[in-house]
C-alpha cells in the first residue's frame, strides 16, 4: 500500500486520500491480509510501515513535484526488497513505474477524470488497474478501463453519535471555489443559521479566492476557523444541525459527507456528483438542484432523524465492507497475473 508523501497515516487533520489509505490497511489486515504500507512520517495504521521520509511534505507544499517524485523513487527501492501479490499506489507519481513492476499495479481515481487528471489516468490505464470511487466517476469517463468501482468508507464506531445538535451549520473542506464555500455563507445567512467555516485555506492558487469571496463575507454569524486537528473535527461535526456541501465540480466521492452522516449529522447538497450515491434524499439531507435552494433545505434539516444518518453509514460505507471489495479485487488480479508476468504486458481487466 502506497500513501502520498503529503501526510502521515492517518492524518492528523486534513488529508481525504491519507484517511481513506489507513482505513484500507487496517480493514485488510483484520481480514488477515499482510499488508505492507510505505509512506511517511508516523505509522498509525495495524500494517507493516516503511517511510521514505521522516516528515510529511505538508499542506504547504501540496503540488510540488519534488516530493512526488523523492517519494516514488525511493519507493520503487523498497519495492524491490518486497515479494507483492498486488500493489495498490495512492501516489501520483508512483503508478508511472508500474510497467516495470512484476506485481500488478491497482490505481484508486482520486482526483478528476476530467481535464489533464483524466489524460493522466487514461495514459496509465494500459499498465495499471484503475478503480473509480463512485458511479458516477465512472460514468464520466466511460472510456477508461475500469477494473472496479468501490466507495470509500469510514469506521463509524470512531466517530461521535450525537442526536441533540447545536445553532449552527458546518462546511469542513478545502477553502476553494470548486468547493463552493460562498454559496455556502450565503445559504447560511438566508437561513439565519450561524456557520462554522473549516478546512485547509493555504493553497497558494485558492488566495484570490478566499481573499475575494470569503473574507469579505465573514462576520458575527460567519466563524473561519482555518485548519483543525482530529478531535476538534470530530466535535464540529457531531455537534453541527447540519453540514453544507455545496460542490461546484463532479466531486468522486465526498469524504466529509459520510463523516458528517456518521456523527448523526445530515447533509445539505447540491446536485453534482458522487452526492446522489451518498446522501439519501428526505433521509439523511437533502439534494438541491439549485444553490437557491439551499436555504430552504437548510430549514428543514430538523425533520431529519439522526438514526438514520449513521445508519446509512454503517449499510453502506463501513470499513470492512471497503476493506472486502478491494481484497476480492486484489485476488482476482493475483490470480490472473502471476509473479513470473512482467506488468508492462499485462492486459487492463
Amino acid at each position: 500500500m502506497i500513501s502520498t508523501p503529503w501526510f502521515a497515516l492517518p492524518p492528523e487533520a486534513y488529508g481525504g486520500i491519507e484517511a481513506m489509505c489507513a482505513e484500507l490497511v487496517d480493514g485488510l489486515v483484520e481480514l488477515g491480509h499482510r499488508v505492507t504500507v510505505i509512506g511517511v512520517g508516523r505509522n498509525g495504521t495495524k500494517g507493516r510501515f516503511t517511510a521514505t521520509d521522516d516528515k510529511p511534505a505538508g499542506s504547504r507544499r501540496l503540488g510540488n513535484s519534488r516530493p512526488e517524485v523523492l517519494h516514488a523513487a525511493r519507493t520503487a527501492r523498497v519495492l524491490r526488497s518486497l515479494d507483492s501479490d498486488v500493489i495498490h499506489d495512492h501516489s501520483m507519481a508512483g503508478p508511472l513505474q508500474a510497467g516495470q513492476r512484476q506485481a500488478p499495479t491497482v490505481v484508486t481515481a482520486h482526483g478528476p477524470v476530467t481535464g489533464e487528471m483524466g489524460l493522466y489516468y487514461r495514459a496509465l490505464s494500459d499498465t495499471v488497474h484503475m478503480v473509480a470511487l463512485s458511479r458516477a466517476q465512472q460514468a464520466q469517463a466511460p472510456d477508461i478501463h475500469w477494473s472496479g468501482q468501490v466507495h470509500n468508507a469510514l469506521r463509524s464506531a470512531h466517530y461521535p453519535y450525537r442526536d441533540r445538535k447545536g445553532d449552527n451549520a458546518l462546511f469542513l473542506g478545502r477553502i476553494a471555489a470548486d468547493k463552493g464555500v460562498h454559496l455556502a455563507i450565503d445559504a447560511a445567512r438566508e437561513a439565519e443559521l450561524p456557520l462554522t467555516v473549516a478546512g485547509n485555506c493555504n493553497d497558494p492558487s485558492e488566495q484570490p479566492y478566499i481573499e475575494a469571496e470569503i473574507r469579505p463575507r465573514v462576520g458575527d454569524d460567519v466563524h473561519l476557523v482555518g485548519e483543525v486537528d482530529w478531535h476538534t473535527k470530530l466535535d464540529l461535526l457531531a455537534s453541527a444541525r447540519c453540514l453544507l456541501f455545496p460542490i461546484q465540480w463532479e466531486e468522486p466521492f465526498g469524504m466529509v459527507m459520510i463523516e458528517a452522516m456518521a456523527c448523526g449529522t445530515p447533509v445539505v447538497a447540491l446536485r453534482r456528483g458522487s452526492v446522489p450515491e451518498i446522501v439519501e434524499e428526505g433521509v439523511t439531507g437533502y439534494i438541491c438542484d439549485h444553490p437557491a435552494e439551499l436555504a430552504k433545505a437548510i430549514g428543514s434539516v430538523d425533520r431529519l432523524d439522526p438514526v438514520a444518518c449513521r445508519g446509512r453509514v454503517r449499510r453502506h460505507f463501513d470499513t470492512d465492507q471497503m476493506a472486502a471489495a478491494y481484497a476480492a479485487l486484489y485476488q482476482q488480479l493475483s490470480r490472473r497475473h502471476p509473479h513470473n508476468e512482467p506488468a508492462a504486458r499485462m492486459a487492463p481487466a
